[in-house]
């Protein structure tokens, strides 16, 4: 909430591009459309995450694949569909800074927000959920971070930085789908 505060309010500057010429600004949605639009989005996206979370038991028996390579690799490319699709369209419009935005933030809310509610979440319906990740896990989100880290430190990139951060990827994957 107080990033938020400070990117629209008291340091908006920061954040501001400026637009080339003959590119008009798009006119904003009111937000009462936008407050409505936002309920409605958001009902949908509820009713069909509940649909594919119920699948994933079915899905892990009839193909074999193991629940931590679902819930590690495919889950969140389809939970985070959108984001991905914002992040590489204001790539191709050479808004990287933007593109940056979209694609950590998305990350920090995760570990910073949904992680820790879904575990206190956890223990209010007693559902046994903790933040040990073991050691595999752990080494793998180290591994992690430091690779997006040293990718995205200068605020440039190119195609081997991008190879790298997708056989990264791919390394995961393969890591958790033979678990």
């Amino acid at each position: 909430g107080l990033y938020l505060i400070f990117q629209l309010k008291t340091h908006k500057d920061y954040f501001e591009t400026e637009q080339p010429e003959g590119e008009a600004n798009e006119d904003p949605i009111h937000p009462a459309v936008a407050t409505l639009l936002l309920a409605v989005i958001t009902f949908t996206v509820a009713v069909c995450s509940e649909g594919l979370v119920d699948s994933v038991e079915g899905i892990t028996k009839n193909m074999g694949i193991s629940e931590d390579f679902i819930g590690v690799i495919l889950l969140p490319i389809v939970g985070n569909a959108a984001e991905h699709l914002t992040a590489v369209d204001v790539a191709l419009k050479n808004k990287m800074d933007l593109s940056l935005g979209v694609a950590l933030g998305s990350s920090s809310q995760i570990a910073l927000l949904v992680v820790p509610f879904s575990v206190i979440a956890g223990w209010i319906i007693e559902v046994p959920m903790d933040l040990n990740f073991r050691p595999l896990g752990t080494g793998i989100l180290l591994v992690t971070v430091l690779i997006v880290g040293s990718v995205t430190s200068d605020g440039e990139s190119n195609w081997l930085e991008g190879a790298m951060l997708i056989a990264a990827y791919v390394m995961v994957g393969l890591t958790f789908w033979t678990m």
